[in-house]
């Protein structure tokens, strides 16, 4: 894992059902790389899940949207935890930069372009490209962060789309796929998921747009500061 101030600032991190958790995480001696692995496992079920919605009616695509839903908060429970125990439990090992970083990117990708398969009855041609478009945007906006990291700044976290709301944004889009029949007919099948990567797509390109702006006012900044 990386050095604690290059972590997401989370208020969930001091609660103390985190802080129990993760205890007994640590003095079990459970690898922080491990965790980050069963947070990419829980993406990709969940990812799953939610393509294979798409294709599903009644009581499959209700279980499926349920574990969808299921997966997404085990997967941030997994992010969660394996920073805790990396960083405050003293566990971290050699690889953990990599695992903290790569499952990540894996995990939007997937459950982002499984929404959007989960989505197809709502518009075919369209909801497969709004989850691949929402997926390489979520890469993008890690990118940038990434990328003023490694010319010297602190990492940026600001959204208004970083990955807790795209989570949000899609857990709340899924259970809302749950009831959608009734509020938009017999053919509003996806209707839901494909309106939640809308605007996870928009508010993406306006954080990708904002992180861009504020590195390139820290270097312009940086490239007027006397030189020693």
């Amino acid at each position: 894992m990386n050095e604690p101030e290059s972590r997401r600032p989370l208020k969930s991190r001091g609660s103390p059902w985190a802080q129990r958790l993760a205890g007994a995480l640590g003095r079990a001696k459970v690898s922080p790389d491990l965790i980050s692995f069963l947070g990419v496992a829980f993406a990709v079920l969940g990812g799953a899940a939610l393509a294979l919605s798409g294709q599903s009616f009644e009581a499959t695509r209700v279980f499926l949207l349920l574990l969808a839903v299921l997966c997404i908060q085990l997967r941030l429970l997994c992010n969660l935890l394996d920073g805790m125990v990396a960083v405050e439990h003293g566990l971290a090992g050699a690889t953990g930069p990599i695992w903290n970083e790569f499952p990540d990117r894996v995990a939007d990708v997937v459950l982002l372009a499984g929404a959007g398969y989960g989505a197809i009855h709502a518009d075919h041609d369209l909801a497969p490209a709004l989850g691949w478009l929402c997926a390489a945007l979520a890469v993008m906006t890690a990118y940038v962060r990434e990328l003023g990291r490694g010319l010297g700044f602190p990492a940026d976290f600001i959204g208004p789309m970083a990955k807790p709301q795209r989570m949000s944004v899609l857990t709340v889009a899924t259970l809302a796929s749950l009831t959608e029949s009734w509020w938009t007919g017999p053919l509003g099948h996806g209707k839901a998921l494909l309106w939640g990567l809308a605007l996870i797509a928009v508010l993406a390109i306006g954080t990708v747009g904002r992180r861009v702006i504020r590195l390139a006012r820290q270097l312009k900044a940086r490239a007027r500061e006397p030189r020693s």
